[in-house]
C-alpha cells in the first residue's frame, strides 16, 4: 500500500480518514486537472529545467571557490583550504518539485566554521557580481533570514547561508542530523531549517508524486485568488505545502483529484487554532524555543498554526491576522463549492483558478506609497514597508465599524520621470498625471532639475460594517491613529533617511483606483455623477460617486500623508502646500521622499454606506452551528483529522 512511504507505520499524528482507493470519477478528474495545469503553464519547459541544473552547478562551484578564498585569507594552507569544501542545498518549491516557469530557486550555502556571515555578504556577493550571466545582485544582511537575491542566466536565485561548527563541509553532507544545529546562531538555524523542513515534508507524505500534483494545483489556486503571501498575513509556500501534505496523510491511497476535492472541505472545517502537524513535536539538543502554546503566550495567539516538522518546530503562519483568516476561510468555502461542481461534471477546473476580484470587491481602499530616488534604495525601502503592512492591518482591525482590512499580496512598482518639483511632489503622494505616465527617460535629457522617482504602492481593501438597526445620524470612521502609528513604525527602521525616503498613506474610492491595477479590458466603466435612470444590483455600481441615497452616510477622516503626527491631533482641515519653490537638489525631500514640507490632511470625506450585499465578506463571523459546511463524501469525518472526535 502507498500510505506508508516505505514504512509499516501510517504517517501523521492521527489515523487516516480513509484508506480506500480513488474512484473512477476521481481518476477522471485527476487527468483533466493535470491537463488544465499544463494549459495554465505551471510546468516549466525541458530547456528551462536544464538551464536550472547548469545554474545550480555553477553556484556549487562558486561556493567552493568562495570558501577556498576565505580559507586562504584566514591563514589555512592550500590543501586545507581546498579540503574546507562548501555545499549548496535547494529548498522551497524547487526542492519540492512544484516550481513553475520563471520561479526562483531557494538555495542554501553551507560553509565551515571559519567562514563568517560578513564574508558571505562582502566576499561572496562581490564574487557573484563578477560571474558572467549574473545580474541584479542585492544582499539584505539585516533581514530576518539574511539573503542575497540575484539572477543567474535569467533564473532568479535566493541565497541564504549557514555556517556549521565543522572544519570542513564534505560533499556527502546531510542536514538531517539535529546535532548539526549545535553552537549555531539563530540566523544559521533559520537558514538551515528551510532545507530541513522541505526534506522532512517529502519524507512524511505517503506518495510524493500525488503530493506534488495536488500541491501544484493548490499553489496555482492560492496565487490566482491572491492569498499566497506569508509577509502579508496569508500563507507562504511552505505552509501551503504542509496543508497539502496533511491531507495526503489523511488519504494515503488517494490520487491528486481526490486530494484536491477534499482539501478545501477539510481546511474550511478545520477547528482552528487546532494546529496542523505532520508529526509529533520533538525535543532536541538545543536550548532553543520550540512551538508550545502551553508555555508561550505568543504561541497561543497564533490563529491558524501550521507547525514545521523539522526540529526546532516553529509556526509557519504567525503572520495570519483576523482579517486574513476570514478571507482564507471564505476562499476555502468558495473553492470547495467549485470543486464539488467539477466532481459532478457541472464545471471545469479552469473555474477554480479564476482571477481574484480584489480591486472590484471594496468601495474604499488604502494606498501605502513608498518612494525613493534610486532603484537600489527602493528595493530595500519598499521591502521594509511591505514587511510592516501586516502591522497596519492588525491596527485597522481594532477600528470601530471596520469589519475587515484586506491587504493585497503584492506592491505595484513604478518609475516616474519628473521635470518639475511639483511633479515629483505629486508622484510621491500617489498622483501620477498622464503626462508623467507617458514620459520616457530620454525626455528628461538636458532638463535642469529633472529627477526620477521610484515608487511602490500597496493596497488594503476596507470593508465597513453595515449600520446597526435603529441607529441614526452620521458615523465617523477615523483611521488616523493606525495610519499614524504605522508611519512611526516604518520610520523606526535603522536605515531610514527622511531626506531620501517617503511614506504616504491615503484613502481612495474604488472609482479612483489607477488603471495599472487592472488587466486590459478588466476595469469597469466609470459612471458619471448622475444616477442612471434604471437601478441595478451590480456591486460595482455602488462604487460610483453619485448623489448620496437615503441610506446612512459614513464619514471618513483619513490621513493622506503619513507625516506630521502631531498635526493629526490638532487639525481637521486641509493644509495646503504654500511652500516656496524647492531647489532641484531638494526635490525628493520636499516631494514626499522625506515628507518634511508637505503635510496634507484631508477634509472629512463623506461616502455612501454600501448595502449589505456589496461585500463578499460578512461583517461578523457566524457561529459554526449556523454555517452550512461543505461535507466530505461517503460519510468521512473531518473530526478524525483534528483528533476532536471520531474513532
Amino acid at each position: 500500500m502507498a500510505h506508508t512511504n516505505g514504512t509499516s507505520k501510517p504517517l501523521g499524528v492521527t489515523p487516516p480518514i480513509a484508506l480506500s482507493e480513488s474512484t473512477a470519477r476521481e481518476k477522471e478528474v485527476t487527468v483533466t486537472l493535470l491537463d488544465e495545469l499544463r494549459r495554465q503553464g505551471t510546468f516549466e519547459s525541458e530547456e528551462e529545467a536544464k538551464t536550472r541544473e547548469v545554474v545550480l552547478g555553477r553556484l556549487a562551484a562558486l561556493v567552493k571557490k568562495f570558501v577556498y578564498k576565505v580559507s586562504l585569507s584566514r591563514g589555512l594552507s592550500e590543501a586545507a583550504a581546498t579540503a574546507s569544501g562548501g555545499k549548496i542545498f535547494t529548498f522551497g518549491s524547487y526542492r519540492l518539485g512544484v516550481h513553475g516557469p520563471g520561479s526562483d530557486i531557494d538555495t542554501l550555502c553551507v560553509v565551515p566554521k571559519h567562514v563568517s556571515r560578513e564574508d558571505f555578504f562582502d566576499v561572496f556577493e562581490d564574487m557573484l557580481k563578477e560571474v558572467d550571466g549574473v545580474t541584479e545582485v542585492s544582499g539584505v544582511p539585516d533581514a530576518y533570514v539574511p539573503i542575497i537575491k540575484t539572477k543567474v542566466s535569467g533564473i532568479p536565485i535566493d541565497l541564504v547561508m549557514a555556517r556549521l561548527a565543522l572544519s570542513n563541509i564534505p560533499d556527502d553532507l546531510s542536514l538531517k542530523d539535529d546535532n548539526l544545529l549545535r553552537n549555531l546562531d539563530e540566523r544559521c538555524v533559520r537558514s538551515l531549517n528551510g532545507s530541513r523542513v522541505t526534506d522532512e515534508i517529502l519524507r512524511l507524505v505517503p506518495n510524493v508524486s500525488v503530493f506534488r500534483d495536488a500541491l501544484r494545483c493548490i499553489k496555482l489556486w492560492a496565487q490566482r485568488r491572491a492569498i499566497y503571501s506569508n509577509v502579508n498575513g496569508f500563507l507562504g509556500g511552505v505552509a501551503w505545502a504542509m496543508l497539502v501534505a496533511r491531507v495526503c496523510q489523511l488519504y494515503p491511497n488517494a490520487i491528486a483529484g481526490a486530494i484536491v476535492s477534499r482539501f478545501f472541505i477539510i481546511m474550511y472545517q478545520w477547528t482552528w487554532p487546532q494546529p496542523v502537524l505532520l508529526k509529533p513535536i520533538e525535543d532536541g539538543p538545543l536550548p532553543v524555543r520550540v512551538w508550545n502554546p502551553k508555555i508561550y503566550p505568543a504561541d497561543r495567539a497564533h490563529r491558524m498554526p501550521i507547525i514545521t516538522p523539522a526540529y526546532p518546530s516553529m509556526c509557519a503562519t504567525h503572520n495570519v491576522t483576523q482579517s486574513t483568516q476570514m478571507i482564507m476561510t471564505e476562499e476555502f468555502k468558495r473553492a470547495s463549492e467549485t470543486v464539488d461542481r467539477v466532481m459532478i461534471g457541472k464545471a471545469s477546473w479552469s473555474s477554480l483558478f479564476a482571477k481574484h476580484d480584489f480591486f472590484h470587491k471594496y468601495r474604499y481602499y488604502l494606498q501605502v506609497i513608498a518612494s525613493t530616488g534610486t532603484p537600489e534604495l527602493q528595493i530595500k525601502w519598499s521591502g521594509t514597508v511591505e514587511s510592516r503592512i501586516r502591522q497596519l492591518v492588525m491596527k485597522l482591525e481594532y477600528v470601530e465599524s471596520l469589519a475587515l482590512a484586506h491587504p493585497f499580496i503584492k506592491g505595484f512598482e513604478q518609475v516616474s520621470y519628473c521635470l518639475t518639483d511639483e511633479e515629483v511632489r505629486a508622484v510621491a503622494q500617489g498622483e501620477i498625471s498622464e503626462a508623467v505616465a507617458r514620459r520616457k527617460k530620454e525626455d528628461m535629457d538636458g532638463v535642469d532639475g529633472a529627477s526620477t522617482v521610484y515608487s511602490t504602492t500597496f493596497y488594503i481593501g476596507l470593508l465597513v460594517e453595515p449600520r446597526q438597526p435603529g441607529s441614526v445620524g452620521p458615523r465617523r470612521l477615523d483611521i488616523s491613529y493606525p495610519t499614524t502609528e504605522f508611519s512611526k513604525l516604518v520610520k523606526l527602521w535603522e536605515k531610514f533617511d527622511e531626506n531620501k525616503m517617503g511614506i504616504v498613506v491615503r484613502n481612495i474610492r474604488s472609482v479612483t483606483l489607477p488603471d495599472y491595477v487592472f488587466d486590459e479590458g478588466e476595469r469597469p466603466q466609470r459612471l458619471g455623477q448622475k444616477r442612471p435612470p434604471t437601478t441595478t444590483n451590480d456591486r460595482l455600481s455602488h462604487a460610483s460617486p453619485d448623489v448620496p441615497n437615503k441610506k446612512a452616510r459614513l464619514v471618513y477622516n483619513v490621513l493622506l500623508s503619513a507625516y506630521s503626527e502631531s498635526m493629526l491631533m490638532q487639525h481637521r482641515h486641509s493644509i495646503s502646500d504654500a511652500s516656496a519653490p524647492v531647489p532641484p537638489h531638494e526635490a525628493l525631500k520636499s516631494a514626499g521622499n522625506g515628507l518634511n514640507t508637505i503635510s496634507r490632511i484631508s477634509n472629512p470625506v463623506t461616502a455612501d454606506l454600501p448595502p449589505l450585499s456589496t461585500g463578499v465578506y460578512k461583517s461578523t463571523i457566524k457561529p459554526a452551528s449556523q454555517i452550512k459546511s461543505p461535507q466530505l463524501p461517503r460519510g468521512e469525518n473531518v473530526a478524525v483529522a483534528t483528533a476532536t472526535g471520531g474513532p
